[in-house]
């Protein structure tokens, strides 16, 4: 069935290293299905400026120079998710990120008659990978993301998005930085995959080819999940 008949929100969990294309993926998705993409980072910004209950306790650890505990993201989460806009469905990007997380999602899920729709690996060639990364930048003023070979604006030096004309670069988008990134993610990320894997909602998309391709792969598993 396609998403205007879905009983239920989808929760699509969005794997891959530095520099896959999580964050382009996310909102092309966004846009073909009406989900909305949920980064942890961002939610814990959000829930800290809004000052919600678990926001408060977010800040007073971060404050701290703590990492803000699974509890406490699993609240904001819950939070976040009461609102009607993610009643088609949701991307969840760099959260989980252990086992222990994955299972604490489950639980919050089920609370709410839901479950992973699908956890999908976006499957990269890690030295390919480190050119990629290095060449990559963002808007300032709306974050959008481009590369100096893949994707460069419409108009050079203007955001195809904002219209802005500043951009960034990070600092540790360097060769050395991103090849010990991609080491962490796999030895972070590989018993996800097999957690996931082993209840039958993983899927595997080649993440190396060209955009409009990948995204077409994303849609293809998502449709096939959704009905």
């Amino acid at each position: 069935m396609g998403t205007d008949t879905m009983t239920r929100p989808a929760v699509l969990i969005l794997l891959g290293p530095p520099g896959a294309g999580k964050g382009t993926q996310a909102r092309m998705l966004e846009e073909s299905f009406g989900f909305v993409q949920l980064s942890t980072g961002d939610l814990l910004r959000a829930a800290v400026a809004e000052g919600t209950e678990a926001g408060a306790k977010a800040r007073a650890v971060m404050e701290a120079g703590g990492l803000v505990p699974d509890d406490i993201v699993i609240d904001i989460l819950r939070d976040r998710m009461a609102a009607p806009d993610t009643r088609r469905g949701i991307i969840l990007d760099g959260f989980p990120r252990t086992d222990a997380q994955a299972r604490a999602l489950d639980d919050l899920l089920s609370e709410q008659g839901a479950q992973v729709t699908a956890a999908i690996s976006l499957e990269v060639d890690d030295a390919a990978m480190i050119d990629r990364v290095a060449g990559r930048y963002t808007c300032a003023g709306c974050g959008e993301g481009y590369h100096d070979t893949f994707k460069t604006p419409a108009v050079a030096g203007v955001c195809d998005r904002c219209g802005g004309t500043e951009f960034k670069r990070r600092a540790d988008d360097n060769a050395e930085t991103v090849g010990a990134r991609l080491r962490a993610y796999h030895a972070e990320t590989a018993p996800l995959i097999a957690y996931y894997d082993s209840r039958g909602v993983l899927a595997r998309v080649d993440a190396m080819g060209a955009i409009a391709e990948i995204a077409a792969a994303l849609a293809t598993v998502v449709r096939r999940v959704s009905d």
